[in-house]
């Protein structure tokens, strides 16, 4: 390169640079305006009343149902005292996991037939799993209490069957919730796991089925290792839904089955403490947090050694 070159690459890379750096702070503003409206709606829609909440969880009440001002813990000190209450909590975390299991098994492999299955079958799955959403989840509720009534669908087929001779009680109980609750949940499950085994490489199966695997052993050490993060999402929204549902539990378990967002229900508006009723949302938000901070631990670590195992192969 000539000497008279150089100088101008020189000038040209460093008018280069300069237009670079006059460009950023436009994208970086372009990034934070597109960004804006959804920090904003979070603000206000989420994090604004979750800090009101535990604000009012810490607030003192009065007999005549006036919130006064001044810090308290006694209303955490209250939840952590009645035996009813951790009843309650145990109750709602039971039904949550069972749920969350249930859904599993059902859910995979129809996430499998959307993901892998013909044009026909993933549409058909696919509108089998969506289309109940689109139906509000109290007319499922009543639907599915008229299915489990003792003289409900259920019942009469049942005893039609010859497989139960007296009509089991399944209404206002924790199996009614449960059944409900699976069905109302289980597109949150299908969904993530069908997108996740949509991402993995077809040419990794058939590179295992070509090394010698069969179906099974291909289905278990490649789709199922490799599809735990739709699995991981998928388990966490069910069962963090669940915990957190009103409607099914109070139309289908009522006082029988009571979990922990009808007992926020009736503090908040048949007993009007709001802070004892903060105080048990508060309770509930956390220990679903931490349920699945762990459960998404146990999925990292099992990718994690499933990942180890194969390379090690």
């Amino acid at each position: 390169m000539s000497a008279t070159a150089q100088p101008a690459a020189a000038s040209s890379a460093r008018l280069r640079g300069a237009t670079t750096e006059s460009r950023r702070p436009f994208v970086l503003s372009k990034g934070a305006i597109l960004v804006a409206p959804a920090a904003i709606f979070l603000l206000a829609c989420f994090v604004v009343p979750i800090g009101q909440m535990i604000g009012y969880s810490v607030t003192a009440h009065m007999d005549q149902g006036v919130a006064v001002p001044g810090l308290t813990t006694e209303n955490y000190a209250r939840l952590f005292r009645s035996n009813l209450y951790w009843v309650v909590l145990v109750r709602t975390l039971r039904i949550a996991v069972i749920t969350s299991l249930i859904c599993l098994p059902i859910a995979y492999p129809l996430a499998y037939v959307m993901a892998r299955g013909s044009a026909f079958w993933s549409r058909l799955v696919m509108f089998t799993v969506i289309s109940p959403l689109l139906v509000l989840v109290v007319v499922r509720a009543y639907g599915w209490k008229l299915i489990l009534a003792k003289q409900g669908f259920l019942n009469w087929l049942l005893q039609n069957l010859g497989i139960a001779q007296s009509p089991p009680a399944l209404l206002y109980t924790e199996w009614a919730v449960i059944i409900a609750s699976a069905h109302v949940f289980l597109p949150f499950l299908v969904l993530p796991v069908a997108s996740a085994i949509g991402k993995i490489d077809v040419a990794v199966e058939d590179a295992a089925r070509t090394l010698g695997a069969d179906w099974r052993a291909v289905f278990w050490r490649v789709t199922v290792p490799m599809s735990l993060p739709g699995l991981a999402v998928g388990v966490t929204l069910v069962f963090s839904l669940t915990a957190a549902s009103y409607v099914t539990p109070q139309i289908l378990g009522g006082n029988f089955a009571a979990m922990l967002g009808t007992l926020v229900q009736q503090q908040v508006l048949s007993v009007n403490d709001w802070p004892f009723g903060a105080a048990l949302a508060t309770v509930l938000l956390v220990v679903t947090l931490l349920a699945n901070l762990v459960l998404l631990r146990l999925f990292e670590r099992r990718f994690a050694g499933w990942a180890s195992a194969g390379a090690a192969r």
